[in-house]
C-alpha cells in the first residue's frame, strides 16, 4: 500500500465485504462462544430471528417507513433553507459577517436539548420530530455551504468580471457551477447526521418509528430486536449514501477522481 494510491472498484467492494465478514465473525465468536451474556448482546442468529418476528408480527415495515419519512422530510426542510442561505453567506462577505457568529453559535447547540421545548411548542406529533432533524441539520449545512462557496477560486471570479459579468451573473454562472459538486457532497454527509437526530426525536413521545421500537425493546431486554433496529438504520443509511454518490457522479462527471 502507498499513500493516496487508488484501488480498483472490485478491490474496494471486496475489502468492504471482508470487513463486514470479520465483524460478524467476531460477533458470533463472542456471543455463540459464551464470552458475552445474551442479556447484554444477542447473537446473530437470535438477532435475525427477532428481526423476522418484528417484520411479520409487529408491522416493523411501518416503523421503518415512518422513520425514513421523518428523515427525508426534516432534512429536505433544512436543505431548502440552508443551501440558499449558505450560498448568499459565502458570496457576500457582509452577509457572512452578519450571520456567521450566530450560525457558529447555533451549530454547537445539541438538537436533543430542544426536544422538551419542541414538545411544548409543537406537541408530540410529526412536526416536533421534523423540527428536531431540521435544527440538527440546518446550521451545519449553512456553515459548510458558506465555506465551500467562499473558497471559490478568485481567478474564476476575476475572469468573469473581465468578460463583462454582473454581480448576479457571477453568482449564477461561476459560484454555483463551481461549487455544485461540493454542495451535493455536503448534503450527502449531513444526511448521515440527520439519522442520529431522528432516533433522538423518536425516543420521546413517539408511537412509531425505529427509535420507538428500540426503546420498547430495551424495556423487555430484547437485545436482538434492538440490534436489528440499529442494523436496519445502518443499511438504509448505506443505501442512501450509495444512491447519493451515484447521483453526484451522474450530475457532476467532471469531478470524478
Amino acid at each position: 500500500m502507498r499513500p493516496l494510491e487508488p484501488v480498483s472498484s472490485a478491490a474496494r467492494v471486496a475489502l468492504g465485504l471482508l470487513f463486514f465478514a470479520l465483524f460478524v465473525a467476531l460477533w458470533s465468536v463472542a456471543t455463540l462462544g459464551g464470552f458475552v451474556s445474551p442479556t447484554f448482546l444477542a447473537d446473530p442468529v437470535t438477532m435475525l430471528r427477532d428481526g423476522w418476528t418484528l417484520l411479520v408480527r409487529f408491522d416493523f415495515l411501518h416503523d421503518i417507513g415512518m422513520t425514513v419519512w421523518r428523515v427525508v422530510g426534516g432534512f429536505a426542510l433544512a436543505a431548502i433553507v440552508a443551501v440558499p442561505l449558505g450560498i448568499v453567506m459565502g458570496a457576500y462577505k457582509p452577509v457572512e459577517a452578519l450571520l456567521e457568529p450566530f450560525v457558529s453559535f447555533a451549530r454547537y447547540l445539541p438538537a436533543s436539548a430542544f426536544v422538551p421545548l419542541l414538545i411544548l411548542w409543537a406537541g408530540i406529533g410529526e412536526l416536533q420530530k421534523l423540527l428536531v432533524i431540521f435544527i440538527g441539520s440546518v446550521f451545519q449545512l449553512v456553515l459548510m455551504v458558506a465555506v465551500a462557496v467562499g473558497s471559490t477560486r478568485r481567478d474564476l471570479v476575476e475572469a468573469a468580471y473581465t468578460l463583462g459579468s454582473t454581480e448576479r451573473s457571477v453568482v449564477r454562472r461561476v459560484l454555483l457551477p463551481a461549487n455544485a459538486p461540493d454542495i451535493a457532497e455536503i448534503l450527502r454527509l449531513v444526511l448521515g447526521w440527520a439519522w442520529t437526530y431522528v432516533i433522538v426525536a423518536e425516543l420521546i413521545g413517539s408511537s412509531s418509528g425505529i427509535g420507538h421500537m428500540i426503546i420498547d425493546s430495551q424495556s423487555l431486554l430484547a437485545t436482538g430486536q434492538m440490534i436489528f433496529g440499529i442494523i436496519v438504520i445502518g443499511l438504509i443509511g448505506l443505501v442512501s449514501d450509495f444512491a447519493f454518490k451515484a447521483g453526484n457522479r451522474a450530475l457532476f462527471p467532471w469531478r470524478l477522481a
